[in-house]
């Protein structure tokens, strides 16, 4: 019978295509999970890869097995998790996904403390510039930030966030300031390539009326920490979450631009349904849920100076967090754009 370790190893080596990669990710030597793939291999009496010279080709019996020890696996740290809530403690490792801005300020700290309160659990956070495949590539949460979820997802609302326009009074001074959306097509509008986020057009909601407008501008980027600068240094008008650009506006580097309209983009954390039932999983939503309500509550969200939920033209908090009861396996609508 094959080992739990071997099918960890091929599990690895499949979503790398790569020995190299898998032997990183694992932290030990090429030679080894070479070694434990011919020995699954020999054990199973079946041929599960073909190596390239530069990638790893997945075998039509490799692909049965690599569905059959996803399950073996998960039926496993399932069952250590099971174990681990009679101990009232979780363990093992939990792969944690995120975008580049909201996982450096909002997820890494909080995940520092989770760790610090649950010994146990050891945490992987990657953070992408693109939307993450939470299944396909191993990870057992992704926290992201919009509104556009896949039905086969399970999601929980972490908490409540908006994306405002804002720009440098040095700008505005120069420019004047937009009176209608319909203006943001003659301003310089810095556009942000994040995730799946639509290059370059800007859905916003006013009340009850949702608009879509063209946006373009000398300056573009696909991290959102550099535009938000570029709009602090008065190049144009950014449109980016109240998390992180709530402290500028608090200060005064940054103004509020057409007030009314903004763009729904919640904090949610997202799951495989196999992990529905994960000790680890769970407790990491709940601090999660914990943490953001504790920053937010408190005026400490981001980096300095925002609190509670955002609202109005002027400047105000990042966003509210939601209680525990906000879990949805759904669809929404919005951009899935981290920040």
């Amino acid at each position: 019978m094959p080992s739990s370790d071997d099918l960890r190893v091929f599990t690895v080596v499949v979503r790398k295509s790569s020995f190299g990669e898998a032997a990183t990710e694992l932290g030990t030597s090429p030679a080894y999970v070479s070694k434990r793939i011919r020995l699954l291999e020999e054990d199973l009496a079946v041929k599960l890869l073909h190596r390239t010279t530069r990638r790893v080709v997945v075998t039509e019996e490799g692909e049965r097995v690599f569905h059959w020890a996803q399950r073996i696996l998960d039926d496993v740290d399932q069952l250590l998790q099971e174990v681990a809530v009679t101990r009232r403690e979780p363990r093992g490792l939990l792969r944690v996904s995120c975008s580049f801005g909201f996982g450096r300020r909002i997820v890494a700290p909080a995940l520092s403390r989770l760790v610090e309160r649950h010994p146990g659990l050891q945490v992987r956070l990657e953070v992408f510039d693109r939307l993450v495949d939470v299944a396909g590539e191993g990870f057992d949460l992704d926290v992201r930030v919009g509104d556009e979820i896949a039905p086969h997802l399970i999601a929980r609302r972490l908490a409540d966030n908006h994306r405002v326009l804002c720009a440098a009074p040095t700008y505005l001074a120069r420019h004047g300031m937009p009176r209608t959306l319909a203006d943001l097509s003659s301003h310089d509008c810095l556009v942000i390539k994040e995730r799946d986020h639509p290059f370059g057009v800007w859905r916003l909601r006013s009340g009850g009326a949702e608009q879509s407008v063209k946006v373009r501008g000398p300056l573009s980027a696909n991290n959102g920490e550099m535009a938000v600068q570029w709009a602090i240094d008065g190049r144009g008008i950014v449109l980016r979450s109240l998390w992180d650009v709530g402290a500028s506006l608090g200060t005064g580097q940054l103004v509020r631009v057409l007030p009314d309209w903004q763009q729904e983009a919640n904090v949610w954390a997202v799951y495989p349904t196999r992990l529905e039932r994960s000790a680890k999983v769970r407790v990491c939503v709940e601090f999660l849920q914990e943490h953001l309500r504790g920053e937010w509550a408190s005026g400490r969200g981001g980096e300095g100076g925002e609190a509670g939920p955002g609202g109005g033209g002027g400047a105000v908090g990042a966003f509210g967090a939601v209680g525990d009861g906000a879990a949805v396996a759904a669809v929404g609508r919005g951009d899935v754009a981290q920040g």
